[in-house]
């Protein structure tokens, strides 16, 4: 994909997960539409945070994260 090429917006929603009851995406995915390496993105972030909401990043706890791969595996089995 090149950079002035357009992402579909079904690509864009597969994306946005319900986590704490908000909307999100995970940086991995965030990093990919953007198309640089996650740890740039948050570094970037980081460098900029006060351009951001203070809710704009936050970590996962490991159940979020156990169950989120949980998530993912049941939905690419097609389940």
């Amino acid at each position: 994909m090149t950079k002035s090429s357009l992402i579909p917006i079904e690509r864009i929603e597969r994306s946005i997960l319900l986590l704490r009851g908000q909307k999100v995406m995970l940086s991995s995915d965030l990093a990919e539409l953007y198309g640089v390496e996650p740890r740039v993105l948050i570094q970037a972030v980081k460098r900029n945070i006060k351009r951001f909401p203070d809710d704009f990043m936050f970590q996962l706890s490991n159940q979020e994260v156990t169950n989120l791969k949980s998530q993912i595996v049941i939905s690419s089995l097609g389940f």
